[in-house]
C-alpha cells in the first residue's frame, strides 16, 4: 500500500450541535482540502428512537459519507481518532483506522496494533479497527510507519478542532 494522500476525519461538538470535519493532506499533512459540514442538531425524538446507536449514525451517515463524496482528491487511507467512524469501512472503499495515543485497550470487536516509531509522543501511538479488517493493519502499519519518522499523525486531529472552533465561532456571530 503507498499513500500520498490522507484523510483526517473528526466530529466537533458544541452544546447544540454536532459538525463533522475532514482534512485531506499530503504525507507532510499540509492540507490540500478542506469541508465541513452543516450543524447538526438530533432533536429528543431521534434521540430516544435511535438510543447508544445515535453517535454511529451521525458519524458514518450524516458526516462521513457526505464529506467523503464532497470532496475532490482520491484518498489512500481515511484516520479517524472516533471509533464510530469505523463504520464507514462497509460502505465505501477507502479504508479508515483510528489512531490515537495512549496505552487504551481495543474497543469492542477491534483489532489493535501500536504504530512505531511515535514521532516523540511519551504514550504509543495505535491503530485499530474491525476485526473485518484486521488483517489489512500490518500493511497499514507499514505504509504509514515512513510517514511517522516524520509527522505526528495525530496532531492534524488538534488544527481541525481549532479549524471546527473558528467555523463554529464565524456562525454564531452571523
Amino acid at each position: 500500500m503507498e499513500i500520498s494522500r490522507l484523510g483526517f476525519l473528526e466530529i466537533y461538538k458544541t452544546d447544540d450541535s454536532i459538525m463533522g470535519v475532514i482534512m485531506v493532506t499530503d504525507t507532510e499533512t499540509k492540507p490540500i482540502e478542506f469541508r465541513v459540514t452543516s450543524p447538526i442538531k438530533p432533536t429528543s425524538f431521534q434521540k430516544i428512537l435511535y438510543g447508544n446507536v445515535l453517535e454511529e449514525h451521525i458519524s458514518v451517515e450524516l458526516v462521513a459519507l457526505p464529506l467523503l463524496n464532497a470532496i475532490n482528491e482520491e484518498l489512500d487511507l481515511i484516520l479517524v481518532n472516533d471509533a464510530n467512524f469505523l463504520g464507514i469501512n462497509s460502505k465505501q472503499e477507502t479504508r479508515a483506522v483510528r489512531i490515537f495515543s495512549g496505552s487504551k485497550a481495543a474497543t469492542n470487536n477491534l483489532s489493535q496494533l501500536q504504530l512505531k516509531p511515535s514521532n516523540g509522543r511519551p504514550d504509543p501511538v495505535l491503530l485499530e479497527t474491525s476485526k473485518e479488517m484486521e488483517d489489512e493493519l500490518p500493511g497499514i502499519i507499514e505504509a504509514l510507519t515512513p510517514l511517522s519518522l516524520r509527522r505526528d499523525l495525530i496532531e492534524p486531529f488538534d488544527r481541525l478542532k481549532l479549524a471546527c472552533e473558528q467555523v463554529h465561532n464565524k456562525r454564531t456571530k452571523e
